[in-house]
């Protein structure tokens, strides 16, 4: 299976214009490039196994839901920098935001049996998938 990505025509811009004298002007209302929540999603047997990269995030405030073969992580994202040089600040930044990522598997998903795992500002979701139900012969009468 392969990786799940999103296409950002816009990403590559700088590229294009690159030898120019005028960048080209990017408008990421929504999220701001630190928050971009990037996943691999792979499949060994009957296991899905979701890396996704959510720097920054502290454990509690990571939400992870499955409802049959669709899978949302999502976050929330509080960062504050400042730089000072003896009393005068010099620059302050804050980011503050929910990020969150949605997709479906090609299979339904073993709710019960699901494991996330946070660690150095990586989720490893290990989902495992549903067994086939049995068919069942019904007799005509």
């Amino acid at each position: 299976m392969a990786n799940i990505t999103r296409y950002d025509p816009f990403n590559d811009l700088d590229d294009i214009f690159k030898g120019l004298f005028v960048r080209p002007m990017r408008f990421d209302l929504d999220v701001a490039p630190q928050m971009r929540m990037k996943i691999d999603v792979t499949r060994a047997d009957d296991t899905y196994t979701v890396k996704a990269d959510i720097p920054g995030v502290k454990k509690d405030d990571i939400q992870v839901s499955v409802d049959g073969n669709e899978v949302t992580i999502s976050g929330e994202i509080k960062k504050e920098t400042e730089e000072k040089k003896g009393e005068e600040v010099l620059r302050s930044e804050r980011y503050y935001g929910k990020i969150s990522r949605s997709f479906a598997l090609p299979h339904d998903v073993d709710e019960a049996k699901v494991v996330a795992k946070y660690a150095d500002g990586v989720l490893k979701v290990t989902l495992p998938m549903k067994g086939k139900a049995a068919t069942k012969k019904i007799t005509v009468n």
